[in-house]
């Protein structure tokens, strides 16, 4: 299947000239429309849009904000220009960096967690897309086809050929829904679970993919309006995670080793392993009590292929009866001692349940104490060493009550008040503060829509809050056409994490000191609340504005707000980076000090004489 279209080069100078002839507000409708005509597909848009799009803004929103000095400034010698980084680091991630990781253990699969550079080895040059880049298909196009050009590798088409995962047609991968574990595809993959969980309703709505390969399951969950959050390490393979991403499909580059995963305790409402190659039943256990942690009270395991079905299997999975039949009754053993209950075991398909409570499960209380994890805050992971012990549950007054608190069927739950904030365990978050912080994000949000009116339109599909708290912002965006990853810095106040997961979204911990988990090219738009003002003196800003521009698509978007003396440095750096920017004022007025700046990272690609000039 060959799609043709314009080369990349006349897009960027169609979409510069635009910017400068109608300014900001305009280039984003052109954006939009370049973006609706697919891939590629060239467009005579210049005079149509400024024929078609209504360009206002609020009225009391002024691009010439009142701030303690001047644009002109930015004009003054002294502006550091950032330069293109080598061809070669186009796919660079710096904390899974492969010759980086070479240098770890493979025990427990160390040297595939994150290990990121020291200061003296980051790179201050901006990250190239590859030659031919073009924006993603729209959702739910994406989910299907994506550019070859965007992810130009083919050994998965190799390797996973008769498992249906991905095919190369012409200039695009077609993902056609396959897997190792579902031939038939991951629809019907999925009724199979939907048989036995309650998938239907929206009591399942957050779910874990550990070992995710191209995230397929994911990404026909999200139809059943179920958000997956899938990882996989970066291996071998070359770009799962990546193709994932590309794809529309949330992921991060992740893997079960020696440290705990980087979400809260009783996050996920299912958890997930096809084939996902992780010894569950090694480390006394150790995995499984991790995912036990991340599993909400009432939530799900789902495990499919070995050893499950092993008596029929054996042959086919070239391994011994008596090597699979110990490593399931090794998994059984570790399901009993963490009382979750197997439902279903159809085929090769085998399906737990974790009780609701400690009080439903006698058993747990009878086990040495060494078994129960000692640490009082459960949600503490970064970092932190993985150990064989279980997570104690949220005391209750009843057998009949859910620890934690019992949650509604999404979409309810996005915005009635969360079982944390209700109980308290999220200081200074009464339920009147949160229902004051949905009002306050609703407005900002409606502020962002009135700036660039194709937020809400499929524009930008992948989307990054950078210091997410409560998840308002999320909650305020939300839409079938789109996604958020929300992150709470490891440095925030308060560990607000739960209370995302609770309303129904994904996210995760994250030191903006360090890179993210993920691939270059991997967001259409970041937002960015309070972040500079929250890192102030704990990392160089350019890191992270670097980062920033690591991890975002070209014409992709963010939107900064922060105190206006912030956001003014800000300014200064970003002035150097291929994007372009401008200030606006607060939504209720000039007078407001927290300001917004908007920018758009321009369309580039390597390949030029610019990229030979930096050093290796």
């Amino acid at each position: 299947m060959a799609i043709k279209g314009n080369t990349a080069e006349s897009r960027t100078r169609s979409s510069v000239s635009i910017f400068i002839v109608i300014g900001l507000c305009c280039f984003f409708y052109v954006l939009g429309a370049w973006q609706k005509s697919g891939f590629g597909k060239g467009d005579s848009i210049a005079v149509e849009i400024t024929k078609q799009t209504d360009c206002t803004i609020l009225p009391n929103l002024n691009f010439e904000t009142h701030h303690s000095g001047s644009s002109d400034d930015l004009l003054e010698s002294g502006v550091q220009t950032f330069e293109p980084c080598r061809d070669r680091y186009r796919d660079y991630t710096p904390c899974q960096d492969q010759k980086r990781a070479m240098t770890f253990p493979r025990e427990n699969m160390n040297y595939r967690e994150r290990h990121c550079p020291p200061d003296e080895e980051k790179l201050y040059c901006l990250i190239p897309a590859p030659k031919g880049y073009v924006a993603p298909f729209p959702w739910p196009k994406s989910r299907d086809y994506v550019p070859y050009a965007n992810v130009p590798y083919k050994s998965l088409t190799v390797e996973k050929a008769v498992q249906n995962w991905v095919q190369y047609e012409g200039n695009v991968f077609r993902f056609p829904g396959g897997g190792t574990q579902f031939p038939q595809g991951a629809d019907r993959y999925i009724d199979q679970l939907a048989s036995v969980i309650p998938i239907a309703n929206g009591t399942v709505r957050t779910a874990l993919d550990t070992g995710c390969g191209v995230a397929s399951w994911g990404a026909y969950l999200l139809k059943r309006n179920v958000l997956a959050m899938s990882f996989a390490p970066r291996d071998s393979h070359e770009a799962q995670v990546q193709f994932a991403l590309e794809r529309g499909v949330p992921a991060v580059i992740g893997v079960l080793g020696t440290i705990q995963l980087p979400y809260p305790s009783r996050a996920f409402d299912m958890a997930h392993c096809s084939r996902c190659l992780i010894p569950w039943g090694s480390n006394d256990g150790m995995y499984m009590m991790e995912v036990d942690r991340v599993l909400r009270p009432g939530g799900y395991w789902v495990l499919s292929g070995p050893p499950i079905n092993w008596r029929t299997n054996y042959q086919a999975w070239q391994r011994t009866k008596e090597d699979l039949e110990e490593e399931q009754n090794k998994i059984e053993e570790i399901a009993a001692l963490l009382c979750w209950e197997k439902i279903s075991e159809n085929g090769e398909i085998a399906i737990w349940r974790k009780r609701i409570n400690a009080d439903s499960c006698p058993g747990r209380q009878d086990e040495p104490h060494g078994r129960i994890c000692e640490s009082s805050n459960a949600d503490d992971v970064w970092y932190k060493k993985m150990k064989a012990c279980i997570t104690p549950y949220p005391e209750v007054s009843s057998s009949e009550e859910v620890a934690g608190g019992q949650l509604k069927t999404f979409p309810d739950r996005l915005n009635d008040v969360p079982p944390r904030i209700v109980s308290g365990s999220v200081p200074g978050f009464s339920v009147e503060a949160y229902h004051e912080d949905n009002r306050l994000w609703k407005k900002h949000v409606n502020a962002y829509k009135k700036i660039n009116k194709y937020l809400n339109t499929g524009r930008y599909r992948n989307i990054m809050d950078m210091n997410a708290g409560l998840g308002s912002f999320a909650a305020a965006i939300e839409s079938p056409k789109l996604w958020v990853m929300n992150v709470v810095p490891t440095i925030a106040e308060k560990s607000m994490l739960g209370v995302v997961y609770e309303r129904g979204q994904i996210g995760i911990y994250h030191d903006w000191c360090e890179a993210f988990s993920t691939y270059p090219r991997t967001y259409d738009l970041i937002h960015a609340n309070g972040v500079f003002s929250l890192y102030k003196d704990k990392c160089k800003m350019e890191d992270i504005l670097l980062e920033m521009d690591r991890i975002l698509r070209p014409e992709g978007a963010v939107f900064f707000r922060d105190e206006v003396d912030v956001l003014m440095k800000v300014k200064r750096i970003v002035s150097g980076m291929k994007w372009n920017i401008k200030m606006v004022d607060h939504e209720d007025g000039p007078l407001v000090p927290e300001k917004i700046l908007v920018a758009v990272k321009q369309y580039w690609v390597g390949g030029g004489k610019g990229n030979q000039t930096i050093a290796e």
